[in-house]
Order: C-alpha cells, then sequence, then structure tokens
C-alpha cells in the first residue's frame, strides 16, 4: 500500500530565484542565512540538502541517501497559498491583489456595518508591531486590528479577551465573502493575542480563510480516485478543506511533526501533506535567524523518528513553499527557489538538478501512488 508523506518546511528558501529582482528580493538566502548559526543539520544534510546546486556551508556529503534538487516557482507570486497551490500542480499567472496603501473605503464600510463595529489600522504592518502600536486602543474600544503586508493578505487582530475566538472567525468569514473578484485577496487570517501591555503574545489559534483553488488540485484528483488524502497543519486552511479527507490542526512545528508520526501509524492509501509553520511565522517574518537555526535544527533532529515510522513502500518528500530570509530586509517573503528531498528505503540517491515549476512534486506523487491528474511537471523520480 503506497503512501506518501509530503512535509512542507515553510518559508525554507534556499538562495534567490533568477527572477527575485522582479520582486525587490535580489540577494535573499533563507537557508544561506541560517547558516551563519552553525545549526546541526546532520540528517538533513544526509538526504543531500548541501548537495543542492549553489547551496553552501553544510560541506559535502559523500553518500546521500536520497533523491534531492531545487524547484524554482513559476507563478506570479511568493505567497504561502501561491506556492503550496503550485505544489499541488496549479500555475497561477495573475498576482492576487495587494494593498499598499490599506484597503479601499468601500470594503472596509461594508466590513465594519457586516460585523457592528469600527475598525484599527488597516495599512501594512508587522504582526508583532502592530498588537503593540494598536493593543491599548483595541482593548479600549474593542474595534478589531485590520493590517495587511506585502503579500494579499487581509489580517485581523484581536485580544482573546476583547473578540472571542469564535467572534473573530465570523468575521473572518465576512470579510471572506467581501474580498472577491478584484479584492480576491489570497487569504483572510485571523490573529488571535493575550496578554497586557508591552507582553502582548499571538496565540496558537490563527486561522486562514483561503479562496477554493480555481481548478481542480493534486488533492480533488486524488480524493476523486479514491485515495486518502490528510492535512497536518494549515494545509486545510491554504485550500479551503477541497480535496481532504481528514484534517488536524496544530500548535506548533512539533505539534505537526507529532501530529504526523500519529497519522503514519495509522492505515492509509495516499497523500498525508503536513505545513510546518514555525519556520515562517515565528522566524522568517519576525526576521530572528537564530530562532529559525534552532527550530530547523530541531526539525533535524527528529528525522530519524520519521525514518523509523516508515513502511516499506512509503515516499517521504521534504519541501518549501517560498522563502523567508530572516536576515533579509523588511518582514516579508523573499522570492527563492526552494529545496526538495525525497526518501523511500529502496530510493536509488541521484541529483536532479534545478527545474522550473513546484509542481513538480505533484507529478512526483502522482507517479509514485499510480494515480492520473494535471499534466503540469514530471516525475523527480524518473532515472532517465
Amino acid at each position: 500500500m503506497k503512501r506518501v508523506v509530503l512535509i512542507i518546511l515553510d518559508s525554507l528558501g534556499i538562495g534567490h530565484a533568477p527572477d527575485a529582482a522582479d520582486f525587490g528580493d535580489e540577494g535573499a538566502n533563507t537557508l544561506g542565512s541560517i547558516l551563519t548559526k552553525n545549526p546541526n543539520l546532520k540528517n538533513l544534510k544526509k538526504l543531500g540538502l548541501g548537495e543542492i546546486d549553489k547551496v553552501q556551508g553544510l560541506g559535502e556529503e559523500p553518500a546521500p541517501l536520497g533523491v534531492y534538487g531545487a524547484l524554482e516557482e513559476v507563478s506570479a507570486g511568493k505567497d504561502t497559498t501561491i506556492g503550496h497551490w503550485e505544489i499541488a500542480g496549479l500555475e497561477i499567472l495573475r498576482p492576487f491583489p495587494t494593498y499598499p496603501d490599506g484597503f479601499p473605503d468601500e470594503i472596509m464600510k461594508e466590513f465594519e456595518e457586516r460585523i457592528g463595529r469600527k475598525t484599527l489600522c488597516n495599512k501594512p504592518y508587522s504582526g508583532t508591531e502592530v498588537i503593540k502600536d494598536y493593543g491599548e486602543e483595541h482593548r479600549r474600544t474593542g474595534f478589531p486590528i485590520v493590517y495587511t503586508s506585502k503579500d494579499s493578505v487581509f489580517q485581523i487582530a484581536a485580544h482573546e479577551e476583547v473578540i472571542p475566538i469564535e467572534e473573530l472567525y465570523t468575521m473572518c468569514e465576512i470579510a471572506r465573502e467581501l474580498l472577491v473578484d478584484e479584492h480576491a485577496v489570497a487569504r483572510v487570517i485571523a490573529r488571535p493575542f493575550i496578554g497586557e501591555p508591552g507582553n502582548y503574545t499571538r496565540t496558537a489559534n490563527r486561522r486562514d480563510y483561503s479562496m477554493d483553488p480555481f481548478e481542480h488540485t493534486l488533492l480533488d484528483h486524488l480524493k476523486e480516485q479514491g485515495y486518502d488524502v490528510i492535512s497536518v497543519g494549515k494545509i486545510y486552511d491554504i485550500f479551503n478543506g477541497s480535496g481532504l479527507t481528514k484534517e488536524r490542526h496544530t500548535e506548533s512545528n512539533m505539534d505537526g511533526v507529532d501530529q504526523t508520526l500519529a497519522f503514519m501509524k495509522e492505515e492509509f492509501h495516499g497523500l498525508l501533506f503536513t505545513n510546518l509553520v514555525d519556520f515562517d511565522a515565528n522566524f522568517g517574518h519576525r526576521r530572528n535567524v537564530q530562532g529559525y537555526a534552532d527550530a530547523l535544527e530541531a526539525f533535524d533532529q527528529r528525522l530519524p523518528e520519521i525514518y523509523d515510522a516508515m513502511g516499506e513502500e512509503d515516499l517521504l518528500i521534504l519541501a518549501a513553499d517560498h522563502g523567508n530570509d530572516p536576515n533579509y530586509t523588511g518582514t516579508d517573503h523573499t522570492r527563492e527557489r526552494v529545496p526538495v528531498l525525497l526518501y523511500h528505503k529502496s530510493i536509488k540517491p541521484r541529483n536532479f538538478g534545478v527545474k522550473r515549476g513546484f509542481y513538480h512534486i505533484a507529478a512526483t506523487i502522482y507517479d509514485y501512488l499510480g494515480a492520473k491528474g494535471s499534466a503540469r511537471g514530471e516525475s523527480l523520480l524518473d532515472e532517465s
């Protein structure tokens, strides 16, 4: 019974993409910045991470265990939704709308009327800074904090004692209904926080509200052919539940690994799709190089547990959805190539080089499972 375990190390780029200058990201290198802190990544190195073209600082691995290489994004964007949708077989030619000057009055007026409250901020902001600057006014007035970034997102921050979680989620659902057509942002995000002035902390109750993918993805095709399609972490939110047979949200990277291992111990036939978001949310956006390095080392230390849980016909794929260089300017994602590391117990190690299109991952999964799907891409397991 063949199974694929696809784990996205959210934002682990490995150097700027050829078109990075078009996105203002020339010179970005997420892994390169992490390696300045000398984390112990011995297990990722054994899979071939240090052998990928232009990856420097890990040293040579005499006999890598896996198939390895790099992919370049072809879609018009560098956000989470676009990255994951392309991994799942799509190509997004028109970028989602962004709002460097905040959302237009007609959107905000209708949103405020629908939720029965005024709002605060409405401009691009760092998620941690916006609650520092607007947190006290929010607690005094009860008005939610609405902000965006360079990505296509409508984010709503609220203290859990001021606006209960379920009410915040309802506000996000209202925003999602309003943000369509020309204002169809990639994601509406609930950003709850707790604490006192000067010590606010975002909680694990974040929730993302994406649009439905505009065509069938890997997930839909597999589900329709009778395969199990299981999500761990924010995968459910990114695909708006489309194509999934079972899902589980997580509170942290390590919780994500725990939930992945728990599903691997169960019987299923198909795809287990996990996103480990802490790399991006807690360290990339916050430009915390040491934190990112520590988190990646912590994941590396758990790879042997994943190997031990693998059956004879299980395929493990490690990849990323974009970059988020913690040593780069600003606080947003960076346009980078991403690594792909593949492993199963009888794999023949090789370097597949550099290919354009994250959708080669979907093609690989179709090929391995013997399923039918999109014509985009080619299997990375093809040794011809």
